[in-house]
């Protein structure tokens, strides 16, 4: 097993001047399940190329264990890959599959064929052995391609958005089975996905990625409870966080009648984020006009635009911005109706305005 370590790791694509991936530092600790999760062309994918020696680095290095490998070849560096499509060979059958690079690698074939069956039991795989990849499912098609990188024993295992191919029930259920088996195995692990859902319920710690820059690496709970900017805190949770632009006036955040204290240095507004849960109905307060009502059964979520015309979207080119409220599911509001919340206390999160960094 070994640590993984980007020291100040950059690249820049040809005909491009913005880094793709810019400067970062980021340590996975042995045997760490970390995430790398970020919106579209954030640098989540780049940055494990460059870890996996696909991508060239043009400042700073990258390290597993204590062995600079920024400039090794990628099937010298000990790692293991599992990519979105599963890549299986479809003449070969799922134990073939399974043992190809071992085969290649000029493994015996005792041995080979241990490594595949003990890979086969942990992924409940081994009624499919003979079967080619045509007659399995999507989601026993990524076990196999899964079995496949750990076969190798690798220290590394990088996953770039294995489930993304699956169907939501199946997704569920298949990070689960992935987490479970990481820790099984106490191999290192990162993984990228912009699903952040998959991120806090898969990763030991989560790395949140914007434009090449490393926002934040944290624990689920601490990204969820203590963002260290907006971005963050827009990005982390499901629904969103709130994030309402709202004046200040002596000391006070006013979000309609809702009055949140602020400290002095906070300026003539300030951006104000609250969870939906965060939210609880109230006879006075920050007003909001109910759009959309979803009734999940067990929860129901109001989504709805502020009813005070002074209290803006802190993303203020998001046409579709929504307040989102969680609501009692036995007495939701109707489409129309104006509904009166006030914040929790504690769940007021308070950034700058301008540079959207928390206060």
């Amino acid at each position: 097993m070994a640590s993984v370590v980007f020291d100040g790791a950059s690249r820049t694509y040809p005909g491009t001047t913005a880094p793709a991936v810019d400067k970062l530092n980021l340590t996975v600790n042995d045997g760490e399940f970390l995430v790398l999760v970020g919106p579209s062309g954030c640098g989540k994918s780049t940055s494990l190329r460059m870890l996996a020696g696909l991508e060239e680095i043009d400042g700073g290095r990258i390290l597993i264990g204590d062995r600079d490998v920024t400039n090794v070849a990628p099937k010298d560096r000990d790692i293991a890959m599992v990519f979105q499509s599963y890549a299986l060979y479809p003449h070969m059958t799922v134990a073939e599959n399974m043992g190809f690079a071992l085969k290649i690698a000029g493994t015996p074939k005792e041995e080979r064929d241990r490594r595949v069956l003990e890979a086969a039991k942990l992924l409940d795989l081994e009624p499919y052995l003979e079967r080619k990849p045509k007659a399995l499912s999507g989601g026993q098609r990524q076990r196999v391609a899964m079995g496949r990188a750990i076969v190798r024993e690798p220290q590394v295992f990088l996953m770039d958005e294995p489930l993304s191919n699956l169907d939501a029930k199946l997704r569920v259920a298949t990070r689960t089975q992935i987490a479970a088996l990481q820790r099984r195995l106490g191999i290192t692990t990162v993984y990228v996905t912009h699903d952040q859902v998959e991120a806090m319920t898969m990763g030991d710690r989560v790395a949140v990625l914007k434009d090449g820059l490393l926002q934040q690496v944290d624990t689920p709970r601490n990204l969820y409870d203590n963002p260290v900017n907006a971005f963050v805190a827009g990005f982390i949770g499901s629904p969103a966080m709130n994030l309402l632009i709202a004046p200040v006036s002596g000391g006070k955040a006013m979000l309609g009648d809702l009055a949140l204290d602020v400290p002095a240095s906070a300026g003539s507004s300030v951006t104000v984020g609250v969870r939906p849960e965060g939210f609880t109905p109230s006879s006075k307060g920050f007003h909001v006009l109910v759009e959309v009502v979803e009734e999940l059964g067990s929860d129901a979520f109001v989504y709805g635009k502020p009813a005070d015309s002074t209290v803006k979207f802190a993303n203020a080119s998001d046409e579709g911005a929504q307040v989102i409220v969680r609501w009692d599911p036995k007495n939701p509001p109707k489409p129309g109706d104006t509904i009166t919340v006030e914040a929790v206390k504690g769940s007021v999160h308070l950034f700058n305005s301008t540079t959207g960094e928390r206060i």
